[in-house]
């Protein structure tokens, strides 16, 4: 008995943990909720530049203000079939840990529908359909009315070994960007000073000569 209490004790301290706010969105037919503090920035559908040779689940990457993140296709990446680009078609950048490192990383959804505060005992464990099927990425359902949202852990829906390298490839590659940038400015500015020094030397020497 006190083993049975111990571990219902447990299981709705676990479930309290999970109250919060979610940002609820779309995939087809099917409704999914993300904590809200995961979630970076929202926006509208942008021109993705494809990388080759990455898992299809990964479209590519996008430049945002200069930060170059790598976007998945969350359709995709449940196995779902993919649809055409919608006016309701948003990417959510979420901010995502994996072995100790942070990285921002974009999902495609069909469309973003609100916030939603839900509470602990809206939140029920997710269901288990046998070894054969892993759940683990699924936080809990949120019951809201007649409806259910289906609460992600997006740490684990985009946990491989693939994305790991292909996010940090991408900052690696940002990186290596801003530096040639800053190297080319930098030559650029150079060739100014001495173009201006030329110019100043010219002048002097004219001046003297009259």
């Amino acid at each position: 008995m006190a083993e049975i209490a111990a571990q219902t004790e447990q299981l709705n301290k676990a479930i309290k943990e999970k109250a919060g706010k979610y940002l609820t969105f779309a995939l087809a037919n099917e409704e999914y909720g993300l904590e809200i503090l995961k979630v970076r920035e929202i926006f509208g559908y942008m021109d993705i530049t494809a990388i080759p040779q990455t898992p299809a689940y990964v479209k590519g990457v996008i430049n945002l203000r200069g930060q170059v993140i790598p976007v998945i296709d969350l359709r995709a990446k449940f196995g779902m079939e993919t649809t055409e680009v919608t006016e309701e078609t948003c990417i959510i950048v979420v901010e995502i840990t994996q072995d100790d490192h942070k990285f921002s990383t974009g999902i495609v959804v069909d469309h973003v529908q609100e916030v939603l505060d839900i509470a602990g005992e809206n939140i029920e464990e997710s269901p288990q359909f046998g070894s054969s099927v892993n759940t683990d990425f699924i936080l809990g359902m949120g019951k809201i009315g007649d409806s259910v949202k289906i609460l992600l852990d997006i740490d684990k829906v985009l946990n491989s070994d693939d994305l790991v390298k292909f996010a940090g490839a991408a900052k690696e590659t940002a990186k290596k960007a801003v530096k040639e940038t800053t190297k080319a400015t930098a030559k650029d500015e150079a060739k100014e000073t001495d173009v201006k020094q030329e110019v100043s030397t010219d002048t002097s020497t004219e001046k003297g000569e009259a």
